[in-house]
């Protein structure tokens, strides 16, 4: 049999031959997913984003932007919505060839990036969802060291120590969860949805008995009186999009797994911008209420409710946070790395292998907060402050990846990709591809500069968007400058 891709409606599905399984650029785990296993349907899809946006760094994100970006309450809620609504666009475009040709995001950019070149935006991708998946896991491990405080007064006495042991077991967990596959993160995502959603609802219910919502949402802004409300406002839109841009490259890992494109456009359109106002919105309330509750101001959930003075409930609510952080933790910094790390050598390293060099790079990604969990170091910089750059910093190298795999899907390939030569070394696609490396390299150049010149300042702040466009102009005129076979057929 020779290796070759079949239609099948709407999709497409490899029969792969052995001198196709023996290539160093094929694994099974990276291979399209058959049609058989195309079963997420559009309730499964929204369910996934609302188990990843109800998370900690999300309520939280009320007060990176009335902070750090100076905008009020009801500015920065509006700038929540517009940057998720933003955020479809690119999502639902870079779905569309994981669920045509049932394809992880490492060998779409092997398109646009080459067989070999595209290791370079899979690791930056990669590297930026271990960052994540260390802060998500330090805020699980921190709920179950206050679910055991709350039942035994001799975990409690463990401090520091007890938050890194329940780091520990907090990130054992999410390795199990994920090692069983993407059937295994769909029971979770479909199960905690609707229970996080009661969770949120009842928490903010039980925040308007503590707090007017007419004078939080009138909070004024933390920016000078004469100044341009539109410089702050496209900076805290940057960043709030920045939240969200690494899914925007990787959603292939998920869209494989839809039924159609119509489930995986209408699931995201449901799940993705209310949950995270929503959930932002309870941030700043229950922010705001802190102080009459527990006498001073505390934006972190976890910490808040870890000072009620009711163990049975704080129990429970750690739970609670236990079973979002995983589900979002699983799904949103687990599944890319694993695949990412494959990418580099696919025989050497397979599902399984990825899953743990992701847990080992979050360790070591976290080292530092856990030395201070252990009073052997100290720091005092908050979760906004860190949020608020970490955010502007990798939306600066994220959005010209996602400029350039749009551009190439869609005006480059016409959606014509060759699923055989994907997997193929030496084949129709070349090791590098050296318009989408361009076309990648200048803006981060740009970027540079930008944060060195004050007067370039701008393209820095708005790294996502001048990034996203700078690439696809780019790489629209490279690439359509040098003879591309591909376009000019269907896939074979």
């Amino acid at each position: 049999m020779t290796s070759k891709s079949v239609k099948q409606g709407e999709f497409y599905e490899l029969e792969v031959d052995t001198d196709l399984q023996q290539s160093s650029a094929y694994n099974d785990d990276l291979a399209p997913t058959k049609v058989k296993d195309r079963t997420w349907n559009k309730w499964n899809i929204a369910a996934l984003w609302v188990g990843m946006s109800i998370c900690v760094p999300t309520y939280t994100l009320g007060g990176v932007l009335t902070a750090y970006f100076g905008l009020s309450v009801m500015e920065a809620l509006f700038t929540i919505l517009i940057a998720n609504v933003i955020l479809l666009v690119p999502l639902t475009l870079n779905a569309y060839p994981g669920t045509k040709f049932g394809i992880p995001f490492p060998i779409l950019l092997r398109s646009s990036f080459g067989m070999v070149g595209s290791n370079i935006p899979c690791l930056i991708r990669g590297f930026v969802a271990c960052g994540w998946f260390g802060i998500q896991t330090m805020f699980g491990g921190l709920a179950i060291h206050l679910f055991l405080s709350a039942i035994s007064s001799g975990w409690a006495s463990l401090g520091g120590v007890g938050e890194v042991i329940g780091f520990f077991l907090f990130w054992a967990i999410q390795m199990v969860v994920v090692i069983r596959g993407a059937e295994s993160i769909k029971w979770l995502e479909t199960l905690s949805a609707p229970l996080l959603l009661i969770v949120g609802i009842g928490l903010m219910l039980w925040a308007g008995g503590k707090v007017s919502f007419t004078e939080v949402l009138a909070i004024p802004a933390n920016r000078p009186e004469d100044a341009n409300f539109w410089g702050y406002f496209f900076g805290g839109l940057t960043a709030m999009v920045g939240f969200w841009a690494t899914l925007s490259l990787n959603i292939p890992d998920f869209s494989r797994y839809a039924k159609s494109q119509k489930d995986q456009i209408i699931g995201q359109i449901i799940g993705l911008p209310a949950t995270m106002f929503f959930f932002a919105a309870l941030g700043v309330v229950l922010t705001a209420a802190s102080t009459s509750l527990v006498g001073e101001t505390i934006s972190d959930p976890i910490s808040l409710i870890g000072k009620i003075d009711s163990p049975f409930w704080v129990a429970i609510a750690m739970v609670l946070i236990v079973i979002a952080t995983i589900s979002t933790n699983t799904a949103a910094n687990i599944v890319s790395p694993t695949n990412d790390f494959q990418n580099i050598a696919p025989k050497l390293i397979n599902h399984t292998r990825g899953v743990l060099l992701t847990g080992v790079v979050g360790i070591v990604l976290m080292g530092w907060e856990l030395l201070k969990k252990m009073s052997w170091i100290e720091s005092d910089v908050s979760v906004e402050s860190m949020y608020s750059n970490w955010l502007l910093g990798y939306s600066s190298l994220l959005g010209p990846i996602a400029g350039i795999m749009i551009v190439d899907y869609f005006l480059i390939k016409r959606q014509h990709l060759d699923l055989v030569a994907l997997y193929k070394e030496n084949s129709l696609y070349p090791a590098f591809n050296h318009a989408g490396l361009i076309a990648f390299a200048a803006p981060v150049v740009l970027t540079l500069i930008a944060l060195n010149v004050s007067s370039f300042s701008w393209f820095y702040s708005y790294g996502w968007f001048t990034g996203a466009f700078t690439g696809a102009i780019l790489y629209y005129l490279l690439a359509k400058s040098q003879a591309d076979p591909v376009s000019e057929t269907e896939t074979a």
